[in-house]
């Protein structure tokens, strides 16, 4: 079974703009989930969704790793208890910012349970840079 999903998206936007949007509690709310969360290492974070038909609701874990331009964090689903990690790391381009994800560790999952919360997770990762994609894009319009 695979173990990672990796993703990679160019941005036409600053290094900082794309840090600030994956780091900061209220542009990961506006974007993303709500958001208690720090890039700070040790924090303890929650991610809150409204109940919906996959039934995750809470998103826990503790950063673990919080430089410029990379963030590590466990990743516990509410219901299930197993964790695993997402990393994010940022590398300015001549046009922008390349980003990086990564969410490693599936196979502690037992079974098909793996199977399922890759399926779930891969796709899930998809729609969140789709999200962090329009988050950006309407930041520059706004401005």
């Amino acid at each position: 079974m695979n173990d990672v999903i990796k993703k990679e998206k160019v941005f036409k936007h600053s290094i900082d703009k794309v840090w600030n949007a994956i780091s900061k509690a209220e542009e990961i709310s506006a974007w993303f989930i709500q958001a208690d969360f720090k890039a700070e290492k040790g924090y303890q974070y929650t991610f809150t969704s409204e109940p919906n038909e996959k039934g995750c609701t809470t998103i826990s874990g503790e950063v673990k790793e919080s430089n410029p331009y990379k963030l590590v964090y466990t990743w516990v689903v509410a219901e299930i208890k197993t964790e695993t990690t997402v990393t994010w790391e940022l590398e300015a381009t001549e046009d922008g910012t390349k980003l990086y994800l990564e969410h490693s560790g599936i196979s502690n999952y037992e079974g098909e349970t793996a199977v399922k919360m890759f399926e779930s997770f891969n796709g899930g990762w998809d729609n969140c840079i789709n999200g962090l994609t329009d988050y950006l894009k309407q930041l520059v319009n706004a401005g």
